[in-house]
């Protein structure tokens, strides 16, 4: 080999120990981050969705995966259980379960879920709800405070109400009946003067297509974790509300949904499933 060859064959290695040398840093400097029990560092900027909205709509009600499998992903979000048995909220690293007959209960982690949404919290803004507003104008104020309207959010109000109307539903029966018509069997909760927490994901509009329910989808929990479920009306005294927003989504689409029967929230649907009305 002459002077050059060997100059070349120089330069190549030590090119090559260089790039070993810089993966091998990164991975101890925590440039890899591997997937851990809490979901890894990246799972706090992603909104994690098992199964899509059109599922659960046509009738896909039993559990396909466990809370304890699910906690990987998220401390905070929504969904319902196995059989379609109650409302789901996730709040401060537990999920609860509402169920019809208006009962809260922690969910244990070998309970599933057919449908759920969750991330870890952390808001980006906070904004402070000094004076009273329904639901509607409560809304429309968050809605107008997003950086972003492509993107996911996580939401979450703590304050005063002087009332909430939410509801819940009973657990199924194979053959499963749509959601459309199972709401027409919904508890309806009205509670007075409680303190608590709106837990709740703002969706782009994007995600209309079966993916997930376009705007708010909110759940509520009192302070106490004695009362909540599916939000269909409240008016807040004062509070605040977080934002946190979720620059990636993830879609977990388990086998055997029934999606595939073409049930769309179209603003029919829309007004059953997340109003009752």
């Amino acid at each position: 080999m002459n002077d050059s060859g060997r100059t070349v064959f120089i330069l190549i290695c030590g090119v090559v120990i260089g790039c070993i040398a810089i993966l091998a840093a990164g991975v101890f400097a925590g440039f890899f981050v591997p997937e851990s029990p809490g979901g890894g560092a990246e799972a706090a900027e992603i909104l994690f969705q098992h199964a899509l909205i059109g599922d659960l709509l046509a009738g896909s009600y039993d559990g396909t995966v466990t809370f304890g499998d699910l906690a990987r992903h998220g401390d905070f979000g929504l969904g319902t259980l196995d059989r379609l048995d109650g409302e789901m909220v996730a709040l401060d690293g537990t999920f609860y379960q509402v169920r019809a007959d208006g009962s809260v209960h922690a969910v244990p982690g070998e309970a599933t879920t057919p449908f759920a949404a969750v991330t870890f919290y952390a808001p980006d803004l906070t904004i402070g709800i000094m004076n009273r507003v329904n639901m509607t104008g409560w809304m429309a104020i968050v809605a107008a405070a997003l950086p972003d309207s492509s993107h996911f959010y996580a939401v979450r109000a703590d304050g005063a109400f002087s009332s909430v109307t939410a509801r819940s539903v009973p657990a199924q029966e194979a053959p499963y009946r749509p959601l459309a018509d199972v709401v027409e069997d919904q508890s309806v909760f009205t509670l007075e003067n409680v303190t608590g927490t709106v837990v709740g994901i703002w969706s782009p509009a994007y995600a209309d297509d079966g993916i997930g329910v376009p705007g708010f989808h909110l759940h509520f929990l009192t302070e106490d974790r004695t009362a909540g479920g599916h939000l269909l009306d409240f008016t807040m005294e004062n509070g605040t509300v977080g934002l946190d927003f979720t620059p990636g989504f993830t879609l977990m689409v388990p086998g055997g949904g029934r999606a595939a029967e073409a049930v769309r929230l179209t603003e029919d649907v829309l007004a059953k499933v997340e109003q009752g009305s």
